[in-house]
């Protein structure tokens, strides 16, 4: 502490768990602004992984279901998870097997880029499934 007084500067504690604890001589300000910068640049190198989510229905057409497959191949490349939605509406609820085998083709077209995350889950009138990319895809 003495060291610390005259050359000007503070004392900080730098790991407070080590045996002895570690202590440095070092201006505050200077040291604070360094280690929120540092903060910052963690935070910066961080990736973020977004569920993206795409919705159908379902009497979708073949063409309108290869679009939709193809934005999902799109966000799973990007590191995105995907949620598919299944909405049923009306008479469609007598039927919720057929949600099931067409969830079955999306991920047999899907399965060179994604592999099943979560299930399909029912909830209500609406049947979903997460997938992720594959980790032997390429980036």
């Amino acid at each position: 502490m003495q060291r610390a007084e005259l050359a000007g500067l503070d004392l900080v504690e730098v790991s407070p768990g080590a045996n002895p604890p570690v202590a440095r001589i070092v201006d505050w300000g200077k040291f604070k602004y360094e280690k929120t910068k540092q903060l910052k640049q963690q935070r910066k190198q961080q990736k973020t992984i977004d569920i993206k989510q795409i919705r159908i229905g379902m009497r979708i057409g073949d063409n309108d279901l290869e679009i939709k497959l193809n934005k999902t191949r799109k966000f799973l490349e990007a590191g995105h998870k995907v949620k598919v939605m299944l909405l049923y509406r009306g008479r469609e609820n007598a039927h919720k097997e057929l949600g099931f085998t067409l969830f079955e083709r999306i991920t047999s077209k899907l399965e060179d880029v994604a592999t099943v995350d979560q299930p399909a889950q029912l909830a209500g009138r609406n049947l979903t499934i997460t997938y992720r990319r594959k980790t032997n895809a390429k980036n």
